[in-house]
């Protein structure tokens, strides 16, 4: 190709330079995923169009046939794959394919796993799909024209992928996108008709906008009875079957063509965990189809990049993030709506605001809660797959959803004292279904680790009564704790708050035993509370205690230690906390502490066995060093 005098010359971004070379140097195992990029890209620029031209019809300008067309050079060894959508304007264009930094770029790299299958799969993941573009051939040049502009405001962008573009104004009578793939050697594959109408039937079979191919002229022939068959002028051919595939009926659809729609919405190259199709009619009308993913994508913690659903009206796309159809606890949801009830003109705002809206929106909540309990309940092991992907994102739902709270509690899943893995496996049915005869609460401890929570001195209690406590301690937990307080009429009690009420688990031997403890203690308990003073907020026997000397609480109303740790990491000023000091009267040391006479050696005895607790509860201290002073003087004395 003639270079253009006009055309400038300029450095591609540090990221694309390194996707290029990952492009062009090892994804070679599914080379076929190029053209489903681009192919899906020209589909986008329709929809695109489609949607601006509810606003202005002039953007048609007559042409209001929207397709894609793919032509092949043997001559000159190349395919070019052409829309007539939205095309691209000069901004658009230095813009798009010169610099991917809104598109993931580093994650991408960061999931890069070796296995070229796997790795290949992750482009269109990451919205890096033109550059795919590279994996077969040695130049790509892009000829654009915006829809709305004149023919002398179309753009060339050329690139053979080593580092650098072109980018030059030229003349283009229609308006969209030409992108012109020449071929490397070796990849002459690609330049037989029958393997482009492979690719395309296999990835983008779906897409509602035309997919055509040329069909060569037909001279006349003889058919199979001797009948003449006239001749065939050359004509484009549709090869994709053109019929969105949430319009077609469940009982017609594959498995295998419901995971193929999928990888294409969600840009994933795993099958899909599970999916749920289905036709609402009635009041409102409306399809939906959601799919739940296999794995987490890479910006899930993201609350503000919610774009999972796809909003068309009446089979006219109009947006690809149409959040206001999820809550944000299942952002992790792919898939799209199709409305019969809203305008084609509909905006953000009527969305937010529009009871159609939420009545689409608790529908298709229900609908996803409903399909992952009946996973949890017929698949146990895919659903802690799911889990593991999923769950801190699941254990958002309570705060948000008051309504599904019950569903959402079904499904939650924790560690235990009744296993011994740090796994989160245990549902709250199944807790019940364990629970002890006369028990009448969910005992939970929260913590910083699974091993802070395992080994924490107020479990103690409950191993000697084989009463199972939920251990819990990722970072969103007494967040979550916070926004439930019972399921199924059984409270949640946390074993580290308030006073301890073990019910009718404690026996009458065990009520007389506490009650002789505490009147025994008592001169040392009011000892504690004076040395102490307003170090802590009360001084008392302990119920929860078998084997450690001494535990820290937290008053029924104050903020529990997670809870201030949340918000302090959240930059929020947190008032101080002052704690219940628990002493085990029966323990030797505490013994040994209430026998010591001289008052200043008690002193510094009473400040360790707070500290010591204060460590085991909160797993730090406000100045380690006073503590490791007062411990090796006390060890000295000894």
């Amino acid at each position: 190709m003639a270079e253009n005098q006009h055309a400038e010359k300029h450095g591609f971004q540090t990221e694309v330079k390194q996707l290029l070379h990952l492009m062009i140097h090892s994804l070679y195992s599914n080379k076929d995923i190029f053209l489903r990029e681009l192919i899906s890209n020209a589909s986008d620029a329709a929809d695109k169009l489609r949607f601006k031209a509810l606003q202005n019809n002039d953007l048609f300008a007559g042409d209001a046939d929207l397709r894609v067309r793919l032509s092949i050079d043997k001559e000159n060894r190349s395919i070019t794959i052409s829309d007539n959508g939205i095309g691209m304007s000069r901004e658009d264009v230095m813009s798009h394919l010169g610099t991917i930094a809104k598109s993931g770029t580093k994650e991408f790299f960061s999931q890069l796993s070796g296995d070229q299958s796997k790795d290949s799969q992750l482009i269109g993941q990451f919205g890096v799909g033109f550059y795919s573009a590279f994996i077969v051939s040695d130049q790509v040049t892009v000829r654009t024209r915006l829809a709305g502009t004149a023919e002398d405001e179309a753009v060339e962008w050329q690139s053979s992928g080593d580092g650098e573009f072109t980018i030059a104004p030229i003349t283009k009578k229609g308006r969209g996108t030409d992108i012109t793939l020449h071929l490397r050697e070796g990849e002459d594959e690609f330049l037989d008709a029958w393997k482009l109408r492979e690719i395309v039937t296999t990835y983008s079979d779906h897409l509602s906008i035309p997919v055509q191919m040329w069909k060569d002229e037909q001279p006349e022939s003889e058919g199979p009875d001797g009948e003449k068959v006239p001749a065939q002028p050359g004509e484009w051919e549709t090869v994709n079957a053109g019929k969105a595939l949430w319009l077609r009926e469940k009982s017609d659809i594959t498995d295998e063509e419901y995971q193929e729609f999928y990888k294409s919405v969600a840009h994933d190259f795993d099958d899909p965990l599970l999916w749920s199709h289905n036709k609402v009619e009635g009041k409102h009308e409306y399809t939906s189809l959601l799919y739940i993913p296999k794995r987490a994508p890479w910006d899930l913690w993201n609350r503000e990049n919610q774009k999972g659903i796809k909003l068309y009206v009446q089979r006219v796309f109009i947006m690809d993030d149409a959040e206001q159809f999820m809550p944000t606890y299942l952002r992790f949801v792919r898939g799209l709506i199709d409305s019969n009830d809203l305008p084609l003109n509909v905006s953000r705002e009527i969305l937010q605001d529009s009871k159609v809206t939420r009545s689409m929106r608790s529908a298709s909540t229900k609908k996803v809660l409903q399909s992952l309990v009946k996973l949890a309940r017929d698949d146990a092991e895919a659903y802690n797959s799911f889990w593991d992907n999923f769950g801190n994102v699941l254990k958002e739902g309570p705060a948000e959803d008051q309504a599904n709270i019950e569903r959402i509690c079904e499904l939650l899943r924790f560690a235990s004292s009744h296993e011994d893995t740090s796994e989160q496996r245990v549902s709250l049915d199944a807790y019940i279904e364990r629970m002890k005869e006369g028990q009448e609460a969910i005992y939970y401890i929260v913590a910083d680790s699974y091993e802070a929570a395992k080994n924490n001195p107020a479990l103690e209690i409950f191993r000697k009564k084989g009463v199972e406590v939920l251990l819990l301690s990722d970072r969103i937990d007494e967040w979550l704790m916070s926004h439930i307080t019972e399921y199924k009429e059984k409270k949640f009690q946390s074993v580290t708050r308030g006073d301890l009420d073990l019910g009718s688990l404690d026996d009458e031997a065990d009520k007389a035993e506490q009650e002789k403890l505490e009147e025994d203690f008592a001169t040392t308990v009011e000892r504690f509370s004076k040395t102490l003073g307003d170090k802590v907020k009360k001084v008392r026997v302990t119920h929860r205690l078998t084997d450690s000397p001494a535990c820290i609480v937290t008053d029924e109303n104050d903020m529990s230690t997670q809870m201030a740790k949340l918000m302090e990491a959240a930059g929020q000023k947190v008032p101080e906390t002052k704690y219940i000091l628990e002493l085990n009267p029966e323990h030797p040391l505490v013994k040994r502490v209430a026998d010591e006479q001289d008052e200043e050696r008690f002193g510094e005895w009473a400040d360790l066995l707070l500290e010591q607790a204060t460590l085991a509860e909160r797993g730090s201290l406000k100045d380690p060093s006073i503590f490791v002073r007062r411990l090796n003087r006390l060890m000295l004395a000894l």
